[in-house]
């Protein structure tokens, strides 16, 4: 079963997510803040989470921060309406969509599935590595290896952690080295087609995945900027 770890500070909206997840068919964990939430994501991840941004004793952006130090679990945060500044901070500690309030249930409950769709093996095309039967292909572009079976990277044979989102963007640029990928053909690489989001989100996750490659090689550059068009993975 599916499980979905809801973290608010409103009991009214727990209760009412937790009912309406309840009802298609998910295992709902709820949690009223950071603080009390913190522990459980960290021991017994869950398929995706939920988080409230603004909260007491640990808010939502702190939690996810903390989580991502050995957690790459899908996060849709829940923001105030119009708070853009939210949505830049949230974006920049790895969160993968917003969702913001009020908000219908029928739109969060979309965008969950959208986000877990994501987060599932997804196909890559690559001749160097054949397959198991009803796997997906491993891509391996120079010292770069992806495998989609696992979600996992790796760097010249040591593994990079990646959130779904930033996995899907990086890919997509390694999919063909050499060729320019311009902002929103990364958003459509890595979101589901209801999901909007500006260029600065993209750039967000890009400077993540440059960050954490260049804590394995302080000299990776293996992704190129090209202002005022987009990005190229440079194949060493």
């Amino acid at each position: 079963m599916t499980t979905i770890a809801l973290v608010d500070d409103d009991e009214n909206i727990r209760a009412s997510l937790e009912i309406l997840f309840q009802s298609e068919g998910y295992d709902v964990r709820t949690y009223p803040d950071g603080a009390t939430a913190l522990p459980a994501l960290i021991s017994d991840p869950p398929d995706i989470a939920i988080l409230d941004i603004k909260m007491p004793r640990m808010d939502g952006v702190e939690l996810l921060r903390r989580v991502r130090e050995s957690s790459d679990v899908p996060v849709i945060f829940l923001t105030s309406k119009d708070d853009e500044i939210d949505e830049v901070i949230g974006f920049s500690v790895g969160a993968d969509d917003f969702i913001r309030k009020p908000f219908s249930t029928r739109l969060l409950s979309e965008r969950v599935k959208a986000v877990l769709r994501r987060s599932r093996p997804i196909d890559a095309v690559d001749e160097d590595v054949s397959p198991a039967d009803g796997d997906k292909k491993v891509v391996t572009r120079g010292s770069l290896t992806m495998d989609p079976n696992r979600h996992a990277s790796y760097w010249k044979g040591k593994p990079v952690r990646l959130t779904v989102t930033e996995f899907l963007l990086l890919q997509a640029l390694a999919h063909r080295p050499g060729f320019v990928k311009s902002r929103d053909q990364l958003m459509d690489a890595a979101y589901d087609d209801s999901v909007y989001v500006d260029d600065r989100t993209i750039d967000s996750h890009v400077k993540r995945v440059r960050k954490k490659f260049r804590e394995v090689d302080g000299e990776f550059d293996a992704i190129e900027t090209l202002y005022g068009v987009g990005y190229r993975y440079k194949e060493s």
